[in-house]
């Protein structure tokens, strides 16, 4: 896989975690007694936990992804796309591994493995960073 084909599976990946806690506000807001301003940042959130997870998920997605892109765009335009097609699977796994551990659960177990994925993500970017500099 190429690091342009991960980048693009990773914006698949945050708008699919979007959805999974957007869509569901819908048929709350016109048939579950909630508001549509109910959404607003400054609300309480009232959302089950795991649409909460989700969007946690989705949120360290679109904190990481600036990293991620960056250096897949400059790796292209240094034109070592090689460099960075090495480890860009790796990255994307890492990341999808990262967002389901933290849907799933929030027992130490999965924030241990959370944060594995994490790190090895800034890791693998870091790896990256060094090969195409030197």
């Amino acid at each position: 896989m190429t690091g342009l084909i991960a980048v693009l599976l990773y914006v698949v990946w945050m708008q699919v975690l979007a959805l999974s806690y957007a869509f569901p506000r819908v048929p709350m807001a016109l048939f579950g007694g909630r508001k549509l301003s109910d959404w607003e940042r400054t609300e309480v959130n009232r959302d089950p936990a795991i649409m909460v997870r989700a969007k946690g998920a989705h949120l360290n997605c679109v904190e990481n992804f600036p990293l991620f892109a960056a250096v897949v765009a400059v790796g292209a335009l240094m034109d070592k796309s090689v460099v960075v097609d090495s480890l860009a699977i790796y990255i994307l796994l890492a990341r999808v591994g990262q967002s389901l551990s933290h849907i799933i659960s929030t027992v130490p177990l999965f924030v241990l493995l959370r944060a594995t994925f994490f790190l090895s993500q800034l890791g693998m970017i870091f790896v990256l960073c060094f090969k195409l500099i030197g």
